[in-house]
């Protein structure tokens, strides 16, 4: 139907009478050289001479070739004879030391008249490329389309696809951000997996790292310093330069870094990973910047969601019922508390969550469960008042990539609670006004674990096994260094083979429900959320046993009554229409059980 391409400012970029013009940012470099590789692979590529490039105004460097084509590999080369990759690389054939390629972005011929998904209808299912599938590509997954459909999964999130170092990584270890990893396969096969994803009605979003680059392969610092700075820090090093001398390339780096996913992708929306470690004190945050133009470019639903850990709302403010910047924010403190319910687990964090029933009736209602309260576990305040947005602000799960594969071996919720606390917590948060999101094979109750993977090389690698197991060694069950062992090492290949989803274990029964859940929320909850535009109220019945009351209009409220515990509770009795009822009730509330139902007001 169409070509659906983005301009970049550096680059590679095909000019429409012929050739290639090559363009990079590199101010700590006087001069530039380019080297130009036939399209062969291996040892039989045909390379030219290094060719002079134009220094230009601010620390550019450019050169049009009329030879160059698209599949010509590429490579710059710096004043000391290094040769690097192309940061804006629109594809790393061979890994992230190895040349790029020009790509023609208008080559792949789009066929779907995409008009896009409303937040509203959008149920969320996170999966990681390489262990979604055993052959782990683009196009292994794009064969599962179908079975997402029939679960009634309407958004895809995907984890971070930047090109990354070796041949598996959990994908925030990225260093060229324009170029999707070739052990997942090519940019036309990323494509035609979210071309295969909207021609079945679903919406797809992409996990982006604006926040540090990967430790193996980022050449920033040799030829642009200033894209990094040491007055600011992240938990990576020094932070990128967003608000200081020479920021306007670094910021115009990584907002059309943003936008050409959406748009040569066609893509829904972006994640953005830990918000609250992108460090900018200019007159304009990045972030505020970012979405402001992605908004103004696309005339279709975006969808921008946040993980932020300081649980500010400013940023998921309504105008009209619209979002103004972002659309929402992963719901950490609503996972904590359902998951303390379901394990009574108190390490780490967990400790500030563990018995507070008031925390869980706060964060089912209001979505931040601590709005400004001490956190011991971070020695400080934590968020903001959040009950003036609406549900639909925060995203609701009880497991994702980061709460699994951040326990010590990956293993998942069901492994720990049983199996009455895993329906009633299914209950909870698949029909809650909040928009939900899967794990991939969580909706068969997967028993696969997600442990941290990664594949790099030498000194780094012992630095990341030895960090992994230093990680664990301040909780009780790992300071025997003897237990610390048996923690999965990070750099294994067996590591990754065992997050790899084992399709042929499905349990259908529990698929079926979780496909009855979604299929209710459809019916009974999303024609519900447009009335409701701000948070619900909450009492306690008892130690993590809840009512919870979303009013609708002047005749009916939502009503959630849930027991998370194993021990019953008293509840009044429902009123109105039924929506779900998990377990016990009849008579008030047994153990793990919840109640669903539209109420007279």
């Amino acid at each position: 139907m169409t070509a659906r391409w983005h301009p970049l400012p550096t680059g590679a970029t095909l000019l429409e009478d012929g050739g290639t013009r090559f363009r990079i940012w590199a101010p700590g470099c006087e001069t530039v050289g380019l080297l130009l590789e036939g399209a062969g692979d291996g040892d039989r590529r045909q390379q030219s001479g290094i060719l002079s490039m134009h220094t230009q105004p601010g620390g550019f460097h450019e050169l049009t070739v009329p030879s160059a084509g698209a599949g010509a590999l590429y490579r710059f080369v710096l004043p000391d004879g290094l040769k690097v990759p192309d940061p804006a690389s629109r594809f790393q054939p061979h890994d992230v030391h190895g040349p790029s390629e020009v790509i023609d972005p208008a080559a792949y011929a789009w066929s779907v008249d995409w008009q896009g998904r409303a937040w509203d209808d959008i149920v969320l299912y996170e999966l990681h490329v390489g262990a979604f599938t055993p052959e782990g590509t683009f196009a292994a997954a794009t064969d599962k389309i179908d079975h997402l459909a029939s679960l009634g999964v309407t958004g895809i999130e995907i984890m971070p696809v930047w090109d990354f170092p070796g041949a598996r990584n959990w994908g925030y270890d990225g260093v060229l951000p324009y170029a999707p990893d070739s052990s997942y396969g090519r940019p036309e096969t990323f494509k035609a997996f979210i071309e295969a994803a909207h021609r079945r009605g679903i919406a797809v979003l992409l996990d982006v790292v604006y926040n540090h680059f990967g430790p193996d392969g980022n050449y920033l610092p040799l030829y642009a310093p200033g894209f990094f700075t040491e007055r600011h820090h992240t938990p990576w090093g020094a932070a990128i330069n967003y608000d200081g001398e020479h920021s306007l390339p670094v910021r115009e780096f990584v907002i059309h870094n943003a936008l050409y996913w959406l748009e040569e992708y066609d893509l829904d929306g972006l994640r953005f990973d830990a918000v609250h470690a992108i460090v900018d004190d200019g007159s304009r945050h990045l972030l505020d910047e970012l979405a402001a133009r992605a908004r103004a470019a696309l005339r279709r639903p975006v969808h921008l969601l946040l993980e932020n850990e300081d649980n500010d709302p400013t940023r998921l403010v309504r105008d009209g019922g619209k979002p103004v910047h972002y659309t929402a924010q992963w719901n950490d403190d609503l996972h904590h508390v359902l998951h303390v319910a379901a394990t009574g687990e108190s390490s780490g964090y967990y400790a500030d969550y563990c018995g507070n029933t008031d925390l869980l009736a706060r964060a089912l209602s209001e979505g931040f469960a601590y709005q400004g309260q001490m956190m011991p576990y971070r020695g400080s305040t934590r968020g903001e008042p959040a009950a003036f947005l609406p549900p639909g602000a925060f995203v609701a799960f009880i497991q994702n990539h980061d709460q699994i594969g951040n326990r010590a071996f990956g293993d998942r919720l069901g492994q720990t609670a049983s199996k009455p606390a895993m329906a009633a917590l299914s209950a909870v948060y698949l029909l809650l006004p909040q928009t939900p999101m899967l794990f991939m094979g969580e909706e068969w109750g997967a028993t696969q674990p997600f442990p941290f993977f990664c594949d790099f090389e030498g000194d780094l690698a012992e630095a990341v096994r030895e960090g992994r197991r230093s990680e664990f060694a301040r909780f009780p069950e790992f300071a025997d260094p003897e237990q610390r062992e048996r923690i999965p090492d990070p750099l294994a290949p067996g590591t990754f083979e065992s997050a790899k989803l084992d399709w042929g274990a499905i349990d259908t029964a529990h698929l079926a429900r979780t496909t009855a859940l979604i299929a209710a929320r459809r019916t009974h909850i999303v024609p519900l959320l447009p009335a409701i535009s701000h948070g619900g109220e909450a009492s306690i019945l008892g130690p993590s046993a809840v009512l919870v009351r979303w009013p609708i209009d002047a005749t009916c409220t939502l009503t959630l009554a849930a027991n998370l515990s194993a021990d019953p509770v008293a509840c009044p009795p429902a009123r109105g229409t039924p929506i779900w009822n998990e377990g016990d009730t009849d008579s008030g509330l047994g153990p793990w059980s919840v109640r669903w139902s539209l109420e007279p007001a």
